[in-house]
């Protein structure tokens, strides 16, 4: 597991990005944590610049969206998901288990 960042420092309806080996976005929505591929599917862009909206994220450069639960696309032009990661929160810090990876369909 990686350190995101402490829970005080990712207010609710933000999101970070974190250098990881695949670049992984963590946003708070929701009430929840949520990590994903930080990549769009559909064109390089960073899903941690994207527009939060419920648990959904929209791409900031073709306005795909994806379920931040489970990383599927609810619109064009995305038509393939991204991966998700199990968030753990302890002691007031979130960690992301990059190792945990879902893979996609």
């Amino acid at each position: 597991m990686i350190r995101a960042c402490s829970v005080s420092d990712l207010p609710e309806g933000e999101a970070l990005r974190l250098e990881a080996p695949v670049p992984v976005s963590v946003f708070h929505a929701e009430g929840g944590y949520y990590a994903l591929d930080d990549t769009c599917s559909h064109q390089d862009a960073s899903l941690a610049d994207g527009w939060i909206e419920g648990c959904f994220v929209e791409c900031p450069l073709h306005a795909a969206r994806f379920d931040l639960r489970t990383g599927a696309p609810n619109c064009l032009p995305a038509k393939n998901a991204v991966r998700t990661y199990p968030v753990v929160v302890a002691d007031g810090v979130i960690y992301v288990d990059i190792e945990a990876r879902q893979e996609v369909a």
